[in-house]
């Protein structure tokens, strides 16, 4: 995407750990959580890819049409997955944000080197709206709702769960990149 070089490649960074994260995250013994985590892995990885400034590398058309591929075969399977658990439908509209700033890398030549004006105004305003209230509703997830209890995992508690299996991390997660795709977007 195009803006500050600072901002791009603190995007990168933010996304690419994001990703290997994810990636982590699918050794998790919970059965959802390795489900859903292949999907955020590919979805970080990809936004650093697409955040890396184009002064560093200049992708040929042909790539945004791969990336347009994958991540509508991302789409449709987060669109079959939905059927049984609703959270997959925010993964489809991360999905379809990914095929929407690929065509407009396509459709605009010069757009990812900051020429600007890429995509419909009115779609990229709608998934705006859509990021930034996903990324108050998880920011607001993640506050603590009142004292938390010392000592997980002790005689007479729940099993302590491994790093991995935190879902306040795999929310902390979801949230940057929310913040991520929500940068993306204003420099689209």
């Amino acid at each position: 995407m195009h803006g500050p070089a600072q901002a791009a490649w603190l995007l990168v960074a933010l996304c690419a750990a994001t990703g290997a994260y994810c990636l982590l995250r699918m050794r998790s013994r919970i059965e959802e959580q390795r489900r859903t985590a292949g999907g955020e892995a590919l979805m970080g990885f990809g936004m650093a890819v697409m955040a890396v400034p184009a002064a560093v590398i200049a992708l040929p058309r042909w790539a945004w049409l791969g990336y347009a591929a994958v991540f509508g075969a991302a789409a449709l399977h987060a669109l079959w997955t939905a059927r049984a658990n609703r959270h997959h439908l925010h993964h489809l509209v991360g999905a379809c944000a990914m095929v929407y700033m690929s065509l407009a890398m396509i459709t605009t030549p010069g757009a990812h080197a900051g020429h600007g004006g890429a995509g419909l105004p009115v779609l990229t305003g709608a998934l705006l709206l859509y990021f930034a209230g996903y990324v108050l509703w998880a920011g607001a997830r993640l506050a603590p709702a009142g004292p938390v209890a010392a000592g997980r995992g002790g005689s007479g508690g729940p099993p302590a769960l491994g790093w991995g299996d935190r879902p306040e991390l795999a929310l902390a997660c979801r949230l940057s990149m929310g913040i991520g795709m929500l940068a993306m977007l204003l420099t689209l």
